[in-house]
C-alpha cells in the first residue's frame, strides 16, 4: 500500500512544521511521495534527501486557469528547485469551451518544459460530464503523459469509482491514473487499487497505512 501513496500537505496554511511532519511521516512509511506547495519544494528536498521518497508538486493549482506559459514557468521553476513530479491542473474552462487544441498544446508545453520528469494531469472529475472525462483521458493519452489524476482536492468532490470506471475504460495501456480527493481509509485506498489505480493522493497516509 505504501508505494502507491503520495502523502499530501496542499492546505493553505501549511506550515513549515507541517511539512517537516509530512516528511518525517513519508519517510517511515516509505510512501512514493510528498506532494507540497512550490514554495516548500526546496525545503521537503532537503528533509527527505538520502531517502527513496519524491518530492511532488503542484502547477496551475488549483483553479488552474492560468496561461500555459504561467503554468510552464512554474513547472519549470519547481523541477529547478528539487521536484521530482509535476501535478498539473488543466484549463477547465477551455475543456468546456471543447477548446481541445489549447488543452493538449498547454499539456505539451508542461510536458516539454520538465524534461522527462512526471507529469500528472488534473482534470477535476466533479466539474465535468462523462463526456468530458472520456475526452481528457484520450488528450491524456495523445500526449503521452504519465498520469492522469482525478481531482484537486479543492472541488466539490474527489475521486469516484465511476470516474474511474470511465478513465479505465479509455485510457490506453501505458497511461497510469492517480485518484485523489476524499480518500481518507484503507478501505478506500483498496477500493480505488483494485481497479487498477497506480497512485492514491491523500492527506490521510498515515491513517491509510494503520488501517483506519
Amino acid at each position: 500500500m505504501n508505494s502507491y501513496i503520495d502523502s499530501t500537505n496542499l492546505k493553505m496554511d501549511a506550515t513549515m512544521k507541517d511539512i517537516e511532519d509530512l516528511c518525517h511521516e513519508a519517510i517511515k512509511y516509505h510512501f512514493a511521495s510528498v506532494c507540497v506547495h512550490p514554495y516548500y519544494v526546496p525545503f521537503a528536498k532537503k528533509l527527505l534527501e538520502g531517502s527513496n521518497v519524491l518530492v511532488d508538486t503542484v502547477v496551475g493549482f488549483p483553479l488552474g486557469m492560468n496561461t500555459k506559459e504561467v503554468k510552464a514557468y512554474e513547472a519549470i521553476e519547481a523541477v529547478n528547485e528539487g521536484a521530482d513530479e509535476i501535478d498539473m491542473v488543466i484549463n477547465i474552462g477551455a475543456l468546456k469551451d471543447k477548446d481541445y487544441d489549447y488543452v493538449k498544446e498547454e499539456i505539451e508545453e508542461i510536458r516539454d518544459a520538465i524534461d522527462g520528469k512526471t507529469l500528472k494531469v488534473i482534470i477535476e472529475t466533479s466539474l465535468l460530464t462523462e463526456e468530458e472525462i472520456i475526452k481528457m483521458t484520450q488528450i491524456c493519452n495523445e500526449t503521452f503523459v504519465h498520469f492522469i489524476k482525478t481531482s484537486t482536492g479543492f472541488g466539490s468532490r474527489g475521486a469516484s469509482i465511476r470516474d474511474i470506471e470511465t478513465i479505465m475504460k479509455y485510457k490506453n495501456e501505458v497511461l497510469e491514473v492517480k485518484a485523489s480527493g476524499g480518500i481518507k481509509t484503507h478501505e478506500d485506498a483498496s477500493k480505488f487499487i483494485s481497479m487498477g489505480v497506480s497512485r492514491i493522493g491523500s492527506s490521510h497516509g498515515k491513517d491509510i497505512m494503520k488501517g483506519e
